[in-house]
């Protein structure tokens, strides 16, 4: 017991000590929330619980693994572990036992997110996969079936998505699989329609824990209810200022109102930081505590004042990435490790700047969590159009991007082409220009014919255009071929927009510095970009903010911080979330800390003027003219409630004065209402 308590400071031991009730942790970042939770599973198995009724959820099998491997070694032999895995791993234990109560055997096969992708694609969809992949898994992580989702589609695309779900929820039966969303949705729906047994699984697990509640979705929420149903020892891990996936369904209310859930909650704040210098942690503090949705703690510092934080300021991207190249050469020259290096970025388009300066910096690096900028199918589909003008005997290039976006031309259609091209002996593209049309409509039909014709007529319009203008060219690419519109339908289509953009301002900027350049010397350049595939050991990381969540560095540089980069400002984004990104930014900081702000970037595929980011104010690091906005957390599309008019749904949110003003329409009627007389729902 003694080797438990040691080494925890009073709010840890106290933390592991309360083994009784619903239990609230709130873990600041670094402040030792994996060494508390391991700690309070070991004190709670001391004490003489069996380990068969305790069950600890994490959300990755490295912490699990991690959070395992510490317990036992606190506790030492046992007749049999403790069950702590991730969510996911609990369903699948659940289910194997369990799902003959849905009239299914348990000798199911798990499907991975490829297998979906290749089962939906066998019903020959013709709207994009990955937007009816991901369709369909917020419509199960909602508990809305099949049927019900059909009846209330009203959009024509959300209707066939929701007759895709049925097919794909046949299938699946049928074949007996279940993916990766069924391991939650069926283990709920089985507690849910079976009383007796959701109050024996409550019974056998009397001590819970689960870390990262902040993470949490509504489905994972009512799955714990299910779980605590006969008593109320739960205690829950987290830091509500580190809740940044609200894109992907989590609910940062699971945290917020943890305690109205769960009466008689008990709340530890555990507060003290031993990762950050006092100067990142003061940084970090002034920032967050402009957030309104959250409980409020704040880090206290057990290291040195440390560095000041710097801050970078350049006119654009490459003299940004210049300095950074600098710094990091200075650091590694002097022998530090370049593990403990980072560049951190909120929008993946920033990468493309950041990986050519280090490149030609021969600053060796690894991207980590994400594709390189021109290895993104977005870009190289572009890449491929240019090539295709450039050298019409591309035939790789052509067969990528001769249906993308999607033009009808099915496999079968492409394999004919090709077929016949080959026996002539001719490229793909040539064979189709000397075709005659009978012959043509004779191989592939009518319909196809008349796809293909204009396909070719646009490649050649296009031919003619890079040879007099090559400015004009990326309009009418663009204009032509829609390749922004077809990726903004998919699930992360803001992010492959802000790409396209990117590679649209890239090629502008090069015809400008090269006036007299030709395509083929625009493409000449980007093959000349360095290949760092061989590069993973002694390389510094560069990664997104979402990426970097769990890690920590003693160098740390953030890039972008302007408006409308970071905080990301556009329809939809939250900047209560973006201010916790910013949160957990600077407290992966341990020694020292860059931000840095360019005064223009490529934004929408031109170069734009910026303002730095109003998080350089609230961190307290500097003045300046930039006006800080009382923020709202309200955005289009939320639910909300006011005292007389009732339930309303916002349409829009517009700023007056130092008030934000809501339109709302409730039941028809429509109201402009401050946004401090509603309660969001």
């Amino acid at each position: 017991m003694e080797k438990i308590l040691k080494n925890l400071n009073e709010a840890q031991k106290e933390a592991v000590k309360t083994i009784d009730g619903p239990l609230l942790i709130l873990a600041g970042a670094g402040s030792g929330k994996t060494k508390t939770i391991t700690s309070r599973l070991a004190y709670l198995l001391k004490n003489g619980i069996d380990p068969a009724n305790t069950l600890t959820l994490t959300f990755t099998n490295k912490a699990a693994k991690e959070m395992r491997d510490r317990a036992l070694s606190m506790i030492g032999n046992t007749i049999y572990p403790p069950l702590l895995c991730t969510f996911h791993k609990f369903g699948l234990l659940f289910l194997k036992f369990y799902i003959d109560r849905l009239n299914r055997s348990n000798s199911f096969v798990i499907i991975d997110t490829d297998d979906k992708k290749r089962v939906l694609k066998s019903f020959e969809p013709d709207i994009p996969i990955s937007l009816i992949a991901n369709e369909i898994s917020k419509y199960k992580n909602s508990l809305i079936e099949p049927d019900i989702a059909i009846q209330k589609a009203h959009l024509p695309n959300f209707k066939k998505i929701a007759v895709f779900y049925k097919k794909y929820q046949e299938y699946l039966k049928e074949k007996n699989l279940v993916d990766f969303d069924d391991l939650l949705v069926l283990t709920y729906k089985i507690l849910d329609e079976d009383e007796n047994l959701c109050k024996e699984i409550s019974q056998r697990y009397q001590y819970i824990m689960i870390d990262e509640y902040q993470d949490t979705n509504e489905l994972q929420h009512l799955l714990i209810k299910k779980l605590c149903s006969t008593h109320n020892n739960i205690c829950v891990v987290g830091d509500e200022d580190q809740s940044i996936y609200g894109w992907r369904g989590a609910n940062i209310k699971n945290i917020l109102e943890f305690h109205k859930q769960f009466p008689n909650t008990k709340i530890i704040k555990l507060e003290k930081n031993y990762r950050s210098t006092k100067n990142i942690l003061n940084a970090a503090n002034s920032l967050i505590s402009y957030n309104k949705n959250r409980l409020g703690k704040k880090l206290e510092a057990t290291l040195e004042d440390g560095e000041p934080i710097k801050i970078y300021k350049s006119q654009d991207e490459k003299e940004e990435t210049a300095k950074i190249a600098k710094r990091v050469k200075e650091l590694l020259d002097r022998g530090v490790d370049p593990k403990d290096i980072a560049v951190l970025f909120r929008i993946n388009a920033l990468s493309r700047s950041l990986e050519e300066g280090l490149s030609k910096a021969k600053i060796p690096y690894k991207l980590v969590g994400a594709m390189r900028f021109y290895e993104r199918a977005e870009i190289k589909d572009i890449i491929s159009y240019l090539r295709v003008i450039a050298n019409p005997h591309d035939d790789f290039s052509l067969k990528r991007v001769i249906n993308k976006p999607r033009r009808g031309l099915g496999k079968v259609t492409i394999e004919k082409i090709e077929k016949e091209a080959f026996k002539k002996k001719k490229p793909i593209l040539t064979y189709l220009l000397d075709a005659s049309e009978n012959e043509l409509i004779s191989l592939i039909g009518k319909k196809n014919y008349k796809t293909i014709k204009e396909f070719l007529e646009n490649l050649d319009y296009l031919k003619t255009l890079a040879n007099e203008s090559l400015y004009k060219f990326a309009d009418e690419l663009e204009n032509l071929f829609g390749l922004r519109e077809y990726y903004s339908s998919l699930p992360d289509g803001m992010e492959r927009v802000l790409n396209i953009d990117e590679f649209y301002g890239v090629f502008r900027d090069f015809i400008k510095q090269n006036p007299k350049s030709q395509l083929d010397d625009f493409l000449n350049e980007l093959s000349l970009q360095s290949d760092q595939d061989q590069i993973d050991q002694n390389s510094i990381s560069i990664m997104s903010i979402h990426a970097s969540k769990g890690l920590e560095f003693k160098y740390l540089f953030v890039i972008g911080l302007e408006e409308g980069f970071f905080p990301l400002t556009s329809e939809g984004s939250d900047i209560e979330e973006e201010r916790r990104l910013g949160y957990v930014a600077i407290t992966r900081a341990k020694k020292e800390l860059v931000l840095s702000y360019a005064k223009s970037r490529f934004h929408r595929g031109s170069r734009a003027n910026l303002v730095k980011s109003r998080f350089l104010k609230e961190a307290g690091l500097c003045k300046g003219s930039l006006n800080l906005e009382k923020s709202t957390s309200f955005k289009k599309g939320d639910l909300v409630k006011h005292r007389l008019f009732g339930i309303g749904r916002v349409t829009g949110v517009s700023k007056v004065g130092k008030e934000f003003k809501l339109s709302i329409n409730f039941a028809g009627q429509k109201r402009d209402i401050l946004a401090s007389f509603v309660e969001k729902l």
